[in-house]
């Protein structure tokens, strides 16, 4: 039988797992007020923020994909684990000591998959650094040093060397209780005849690291003639190394990236190191393959990427042909950004590594400072190609680059390079460039230039409440405030019934909260109280909906909250109230008074008890 993590050691680990600190070692979160965080979910695709998180509660939420949950739900579904490999990572990251029963703690127990390989990779880089002085890595040194690094610039980045023996990583592994199926599974090396064989030998090795910080893979660059494996090896796809959403150096630049509001993007390690090390450190790199949409998912979270907070990524190309390909490339994907997006390159052609070695740091920050917008690089790469003193070769040019210009969403945007082509080209005649570009999105978009192409038609869900409605707002604010401050709410809360109640959601919300005992079980509230909450219920859907409650702000101060909640408590009465009035209203009109004068006198008095009702919760709604 599996061993089981007791459930003192979960309770530790939620206890010292700060979920802003976790949630915010992958995504930039902003002050919202009361207390609440915002940033970008990382779970959807979104312009504006609607990932929210609750410090005082340890919960978070997403009101725009309806996703929320623990800090140890968030790990799970980030990284796409189970239970255990996310307590076992959170409690690596708290410095805990997990204890299983059915048998207790045993060093190089398999408890979860993911902590094995994690462990395997991190013993790995302590390994291959170890050996970087000694002296059959002098290549290695010998590479560093030509390109300006230094011994301390090396373990900062924590560059190592694996030495050319067959087998003398995976020796030393299995030594430290690692089996030869973890160190295949996790790329360290490859299945041979007589066991495990090193992936990487001979080779200069940069540890690829998370954006936690933790070794996922490596990038290893040839150094001896004898070689005839590719230039840079890199290790393969495993369950913890993704390369389409790896980011070389994140870890490093992630909190500067968050404050400068910039993120440099080069293209390999050296480069990364370079820039880190001449003052530009939001500087990254893609880890064997180009840059992609998941890169571009993680770049947004960090700069937090919307419309009112206007970031800039800055790519750096060569600029031959092949760095011209790279920035079309990205001209594809910039629109995925909302943030600005720029090209940084060196006339000479020198990468940011070979710059500092041959100017010195302050070039390489020229570089990045001298950046230009990659729409205007991307459409100047284009027109290039063509012989530009030919009425012809102006033509050609122009139809060439029209699809780009026509491919710019902002209108305005497009209209100034639009204008900025006729002068590249030298037509003078802005109206027939603007014509041509305006027919080739025609053809290209559908119709409509600069429009987006159509998306398969969806199938039609349900229109949710409005959550503008006053009785929906204040039903919701009403649920609020009895998962988040029980005790203010009180025993009138749990004496309203499921009558007072429109929407089926939140007639389950408040059947849910007397499941749970009502407002008096859960006294002050807090994360026990909703921890309560979401034990009361197998319903994935009203699971949700509770943690919603628990993280969506009150629509008040703390000062102010007591009033509030009376003022709410009034007002969810009196539209329940006035609902009955319309009932009695409705059964009046049905009655003839004369003929069924008993039954009409008698709704006449209920509807006088009721109207006065309604007037003093008005009152208090009003007055407090």
């Amino acid at each position: 039988m599996a061993a089981r993590i007791s459930d003192e050691d979960i309770a530790l680990v939620r206890e010292r797992s700060s979920i802003a600190d976790v949630v915010g070692e992958h995504i930039q979160l902003r002050n919202a007020g009361g207390g609440n965080l915002k940033g970008l979910c990382p779970f959807h695709d979104e312009k504006s923020p609607s990932f929210n998180v609750t410090p005082s509660r340890g919960y978070w939420y997403c009101f725009g994909c309806a996703e929320g949950g623990d800090v140890i739900t968030f790990v799970r579904k980030l990284e796409h684990l189970t239970f255990t490999d996310a307590i076992e990572r959170l409690a690596q990251r708290a410095g805990i000591q997990l204890r299983y029963e059915q048998g207790g703690y045993v060093p190089g127990r398999e408890h979860g998959e993911r902590s094995r390989l994690i462990e395997a990779h991190k013993a790995a880089a302590e390994f291959y650094a170890s050996l970087l002085g000694e002296a059959e890595a002098a290549p290695g040194r010998r590479f560093l040093s030509e390109r300006g690094f230094e011994r301390v610039d090396a373990e900062h980045f924590g560059v190592g060397y694996a030495p050319e023996e067959w087998d003398r990583l995976a020796r030393h592994l299995q030594g430290r209780g690692f089996t030869p199926a973890e160190l295949i599974k996790g790329g360290l090396a490859r299945d041979g005849r007589r066991g495990p064989v090193d992936r990487f030998r001979g080779r200069l090795v940069w540890p690829i690291r998370d954006i936690t910080g933790e070794v996922i893979g490596f990038g290893a660059r040839k150094l001896l003639e004898g070689d005839d494996g590719p230039k840079y090896l890199n290790t393969p796809e495993s369950p913890i190394y993704k390369k389409g959403s790896v980011l070389y150096g994140i870890d490093l630049a992630k909190r500067e990236i968050s404050k400068r509001s910039q993120a440099v993007v080069v293209e390999g390690y050296t480069d990364v190191m370079a820039c880190h090390l001449a003052g530009v450190p939001t500087a990254v790199a893609t880890c064997g393959t180009s840059f992609g949409e998941e890169h571009i998912k993680v770049l947004r979270r960090l700069l937090l990427d919307q419309a009112e907070f206007r970031g800039e990524v800055v790519f750096t190309f060569d600029g031959d042909s092949a760095g011209q390909k790279a920035a079309l490339r990205a001209f594809a994907d910039e629109q995925k950004f909302v943030t600005q997006t720029f090209v940084a390159v060196q006339p000479d052609g020198l990468d940011p590594c070979d710059l500092r070695v041959k100017q010195g740091d302050g070039a390489v920050r020229d570089l990045i400072a001298g950046r230009e917008p990659l729409f205007a690089f991307a459409i100047r790469s284009v027109i290039s190609r063509y012989e530009l003193e030919s009425n012809e070769g102006r033509l050609a040019a122009l139809d060439a680059a029209a699809p780009l210009v026509a491919g710019i969403k902002d209108p305005a945007l497009r209209g100034r390079y639009a204008v900025d082509l006729d002068r590249w080209l030298g037509f003078m005649d802005e109206r027939m460039v603007m014509r041509r570009i305006q027919e080739v999105g025609g053809r290209t978009t559908g119709g409509r230039p600069g429009a987006p192409e159509r998306a398969p038609r969806r199938a039609a869900r349900p229109r949710p409440a409005d959550p503008a409605d006053p009785v929906v707002r204040i039903e919701s604010e009403a649920l609020k405030l009895a998962v988040q401050r029980p005790a203010l709410m009180g025993p009138e809360f749990d004496a309203l019934g499921p009558q007072a109640f429109t929407l089926p959601e939140h007639v389950a919300m408040y059947e849910l909260l007397m499941t749970a005992g009502g407002t008096v079980a859960g006294g002050p509230g807090g994360r026990e109280w909703v921890d309560l909450l979401l034990r009361s219920t197998e319903d994935e859907d009203l699971r949700a909906q509770a943690t919603r409650f628990a993280v969506e702000p009150v629509r008040s101060d703390l000062e102010g909250e007591e009033r509030y909640g009376i003022a709410v408590l009034a007002r969810l009465a009196e539209i329940a109230v006035t609902r009955a009035l319309v009932q009695i209203k409705a059964k009046m009109e049905r009655l003839n008074p004369v003929e069924q004068q008993q039954d009409y006198n008698r709704l006449f008095g209920e509807l006088v008890a009721l109207e006065q009702q309604r007037r003093v919760l008005r009152e208090r709604a009003v007055g407090a």
